[in-house]
C-alpha cells in the first residue's frame, strides 16, 4: 500500500490529478464490467466475445495515438489480420441467416392480396 503515494508523488501531472485518474478508471473499469455483463444476459457470451475482440483493433489504434508509439509493422499486421477475421465471421453470419430466413413480403403486396381476398368474399 506504501507504492501508490509513492507513484503519486512521482506523477507529472501532480498527486490530485494521480488520484482523480485511478478513480476514474476504477468507474469506467466498472462501468465497461458492468455493460460486458448486460451483453451477455440480453445477448449470449458468444456475442460478448465477439464484441470484445471487435475492439482489439480500436484498442491499437487508441493506444498508439494516446500513448504517441510508432505504428509498427506488427501492428499493422495484427490490425489487417483482426479486421480480416471480423469481416470473414460478419459476413459469413449474414450469408448464413439471410439463406436461412424466408423472404419478406412487401406489404403493398400483402395489401393487395388482402384486397382481392375481401373483395371475392
Amino acid at each position: 500500500m506504501q507504492i501508490i503515494p509513492r507513484e503519486a508523488r512521482n506523477f507529472g501531472l501532480g498527486q490530485g490529478k494521480y488520484y482523480f485518474l485511478l478513480v476514474a478508471l476504477t468507474v469506467v473499469w466498472q462501468a465497461f464490467s458492468l455493460g460486458f455483463l448486460g451483453i451477455i444476459y440480453c445477448t449470449s457470451s458468444l456475442f460478448a466475445g465477439i464484441f470484445t475482440t471487435v475492439m482489439l483493433p480500436f484498442t491499437q489504434i487508441a493506444a498508439t495515438i494516446a500513448f504517441d508509439e510508432k505504428f509498427t509493422g506488427q501492428k499493422g499486421m495484427s490490425l489487417a489480420l483482426c479486421l480480416w477475421g471480423f469481416t470473414s465471421y460478419f459476413l459469413g453470419e449474414y450469408k448464413k441467416t439471410k439463406m436461412q430466413s424466408p423472404n419478406i413480403v412487401d406489404a403493398e403486396e400483402v395489401k393487395k392480396n388482402t384486397d382481392q381476398f375481401t373483395e371475392s368474399n
